[in-house]
């Protein structure tokens, strides 16, 4: 190759660089053509991963310029499968794989760190190409390795991960961090905390791993507490990172958190994003700000389903369900498409408001216009719209209509509208079909106990608690959650373990003493009064 061919293709490469529109990048390509260039495999390769990766990507022209190159190298073929996997089109990616093979090229290193991305949901292809990596003698490679840690960890193999993770003689906070993600996608958190608290080297990506993993199974207090001693470590937090935080704050109620990492975000400039942006607005609505909430949405630039279904449910669960069934109207008028969990919350907004017509319109219109079938969440919806509004005999005839067997939610909605509609003989019903299928917790026959109670009827709720004492029957004991300096602590009903037990109790009784003074006082004010 002769060093003008070699000056002219560094100085078009060096002008692609500069490119920022499709037009520009298509000129370009039609400029390495007319000279030639094309056919230096990394000028062709690069061309192919701009018209792939720019703002606006062409992923089918950057395809059919590939599939035009007379000659193509190992180079060119990575390159192309890069995109696909990039762009999450695995079989594409695959399928190329496969193409390469057949053509006569061997992968390499590169290839295999692209194609066993693409091999996380297809343990069969990941296997063929594990065994392919050892043939070849590519095992030992870091990125290879890495990317093998994590296909076995994605599959729930985790004694496969572990093995390669033990041979590895290189590990960097990749290696680790695989490892750790398949422990917590496979429910060992104590396996994954163990290995994190000895990475050598931890990032931000490691940690934000390990709070989002925390946060997936639930252990929403031990992410915060991950959350704060990344913070006291000196690193600052990733998207993933505080996504994962605000998820937590929202579980647990803490205020305190959510508005750090919210002032964290305006105070870095960061772009409110659809899924930062609703991780705030799901944290201030379950927090009690649903003010803030509004704000949050409204700020940001491009709303999802995800966004307007939290909001959705937010002013639902505040008692603004008018609010809520306002901005349904609004994301449909927006043409954005609503899911199964939108559907629920809606529908819980119009069974609050008592609006039997329009639920039973939006019911209707899930399956007619959105192609949704109704799951049992929202038959227990439909239910409780109906039962609320007295509709009682409705309610009960679509319990045994409806295409599923109902569940606990169902049937709870059905027999709380007993309770509040004083239908005895239907929640004496209501409950055996609970009992029927296992479902009889100890608040069902609480509930029907007072329901007896309330309508006189002693000598049953006697015998529902006789029955309570014979089945070894107990009522969930209640908590709550309280945010105090910024430390959230749980209360449990009956529980004495709490080292202040006794301040509490003399708060308490301090309490009840002051309002029954409040209400003896008001109570005299009252008779002079008359």
């Amino acid at each position: 190759m002769s060093a003008r061919y070699v000056k002219a293709s560094q100085r078009c490469l060096s002008l692609l660089e500069q490119c920022r529109s499709m037009s520009q990048i298509k000129q370009m390509q039609s400029h390495l053509i007319v000279s030639a260039t094309l056919s230096d495999p990394f000028a062709a390769g690069k061309i192919i991963s701009f018209f792939a990766v720019s703002s606006n990507a062409d992923v089918s022209h950057a395809l059919k310029l590939f599939l035009s190159l007379q000659h193509r190298t190992t180079f060119i073929w990575n390159t192309i499968i890069r995109v696909f996997v990039e762009k999450n089109e695995n079989a594409t990616a695959l399928s190329l794989y496969k193409n390469m093979l057949q053509s006569g090229f061997l992968p390499n290193n590169y290839t295999f760190s692209f194609v066993l991305r693409a091999c996380a949901e297809n343990s069969s292809l990941g296997l063929a190409s594990h065994a392919q990596v050892i043939k070849l003698g590519w095992e030992s490679y870091d990125f290879v390795l890495n990317g093998l840690i994590h296909i076995y960890a994605n599959w729930g193999s985790m004694e496969a991960a572990r093995k390669l993770f033990d041979v590895s003689t290189d590990r960097d906070v990749i290696t680790w961090t695989a490892l750790i993600n398949g422990y917590l996608k496979s429910g060992h958190a104590e396996l994954a905390r163990e290995l994190f608290d000895q990475m050598p080297e931890r990032n931000a990506v490691s940690w934000s791993a390990m709070i989002t993993g925390y946060v997936h199974m639930g252990m929403f207090r031990q992410a915060l507490e991950l959350f704060n001693d990344m913070q006291l470590s000196g690193l600052c937090p990733n998207h993933a990172g505080m996504v994962g935080a605000l998820t937590a704050c929202a579980s647990l109620g803490s205020l305190d958190h959510g508005r750090w990492i919210h002032a964290y975000v305006d105070r870095n400039g960061m772009e409110l994003d659809r899924v930062l942006g609703t991780a705030l607005v799901d944290m201030y609505a379950k927090c009690g700000c649903i003010e803030i909430a509004c704000s949050v949405f409204e700020k940001m630039p491009d709303k999802d389903v995800f966004a307007f279904t939290s909001l959705i449910s937010g002013l639902a669960n505040h008692g603004r369900s008018a609010d809520a069934i306002r901005l349904f109207a609004r994301m449909r008028s927006k043409k954005v498409i609503p899911n199964e969990v939108t559907f629920i919350s809606v529908l819980s907004a119009c069974s609050r408001m008592g609006l039997v017509d329009e639920g039973l319109r939006i019911f209707n219109c899930m399956s007619a216009v959105y192609g949704i079938e109704p799951s049992v969440q929202h038959y227990g919806c439909l239910v409780d719209l109906l039962g609320r509004a007295g509709l009682l005999e409705e309610a009960k005839k679509l319990v045994r209509e409806m295409p599923m067997e109902p569940d606990s939610y169902v049937l709870g909605a059905l027999l709380n509208s007993c309770r509040v509609h004083g239908d005895v003989e239907l929640g004496k019903e209501t409950v055996e079909s609970l009992v029927a299928r296992g479902l009889d917790h100890g608040g069902v026959h609480v509930l029907l106990s007072n329901m007896y109670a309330s309508s006189n009827r002693w000598d049953r709720v006697v015998k529902v608690r006789e029955e309570m004492e014979a089945k070894k029957v107990r009522k969930e004991p209640g908590c709550s959650l309280i945010e105090i300096g910024g430390r959230v602590t749980e209360f449990v009903a009956g529980d004495m373990s709490c080292l202040l037990v006794e301040n509490v109790m003399l708060a308490l009784l301090g309490i009840d003493n002051h309002l029954k003074f409040l209400l003896l006082d008001d109570g005299n004010t009252n008779s002079n009064v008359c």
